[in-house]
C-alpha cells in the first residue's frame, strides 16, 4: 500500500525569518494521523533568511540529520564542532544524553533551504556525537546511494537506529525499481521535482509511506531528487 502526505497539507510555522514545513507533529503544530512513521520522527523542510537561523538550544536522545538542497548551513555545537553544510552533505548529529547547537544560514544574502530530519535512536542516553559526509561525487542519476545507516556501511554516516537512508537522482522520464526487502517499510520524501511510485503521482515536498511488496517502481516526470528510509515492519 502507498499513502501519500501531500505537501499542502504538512502543518507550518511562519515567522519573518523561517519558513516551515512539518510533515509529522511538530511544536505548536500536532496531528495525530501524522506524529511519525516508524522510527521517523521529523521531517521539516526549512527556508531560513540570509544571516538567520536558529540560536543555541537544547536536545537529547534524538538523531538529528541536516540535508541542505540550496545555500548553505552553519552549524555549531557544544562538542567544539563548526562547520558549514551544503549541497551534498549529510550531518548526523546524535544528541544522546544532552548536546545544544544552533543553525544560522551561512550567507547575508542568499536563503537556505533545508531539511531537518529526526529519528529516535534505538536506545536513550548515548553519547553525543557529530558526523558529516559530502556524497556529490557518489550520486549518480538512476542509482540508488546509501547514505545513513546502522552501521556505517559502503561509508554511509552512522544512524543509531536500524534504518537506512538512501538518496536517488533520476533524469526526466527515468525509472527506478526498488526490489521491497521482506520485513521492511518505506518512507519517500520528494525534495525536488515530480514523479511516480507504482504510477501514483508526488510532486516537491510530498511523501508517502509504502508497504508494498515486490518491485516498487520510481518514474521521474521531470528532474527529481529523492530521499527513501527504510525501516523494519
Amino acid at each position: 500500500m502507498i499513502v501519500i502526505r501531500k505537501s499542502e497539507e504538512r502543518g507550518r510555522t511562519r515567522m519573518d525569518w523561517l519558513n516551515s514545513k512539518h510533515s509529522f507533529s511538530f511544536g505548536h503544530y500536532y496531528d495525530s494521523q501524522h506524529s511519525g512513521y516508524g522510527s521517523l520522527r521529523v521531517i521539516n523542510e526549512d527556508i531560513v533568511s540570509p544571516g538567520q537561523g536558529f540560536d543555541m538550544h537544547d536536545h537529547n536522545n534524538m538523531e538529528i540529520i541536516s540535508y541542505v538542497i540550496s545555500g548553505s548551513l552553519t552549524h555549531k555545537d557544544s562538542l567544539g564542532n563548526g562547520s558549514t553544510i551544503v549541497p551534498g552533505d549529510v550531518q548526523r548529529m546524535s544528541a544522546g544524553r544532552g548536546i545544544q547547537h544552533s543553525e544560522f544560514n551561512a550567507s547575508d544574502k542568499e536563503p537556505v533551504h533545508f531539511l531537518q530530519i529526526w529519528i529516535i535512536p534505538e536506545r536513550k542516553g548515548i553519547i553525543p556525537s557529530y558526523q558529516q559526509k559530502n556524497f556529490s561525487s557518489l550520486r549518480k542519476p538512476g542509482q540508488l546511494l546509501l547514505v545513513g545507516s546502522r552501521t556505517g556501511r559502503h561509508d554511509s554516516i552512522t544512524i543509531h537506529q536500524d534504518v537506512d537512508m538512501y538518496v536517488l537522482d533520476l533524469t526526466a522520464e527515468q525509472s527506478f525499481t526498488y526490489k521491497s526487502e521482506k520485513g521492511r517499510r518505506l518512507w519517500a520524501q520528494i525534495v525536488d521535482g515530480s514523479i511516480s511510485i507504482n504510477q501514483q503521482n508526488l510532486h516537491q515536498g510530498d511523501g508517502a509511506s509504502i508497504t508494498d511488496t515486490g518491485n516498487i517502481i520510481f518514474t521521474a516526470k521531470q528532474k527529481a531528487e529523492i530521499i527513501i528510509f527504510s525501516f523494519p515492519n
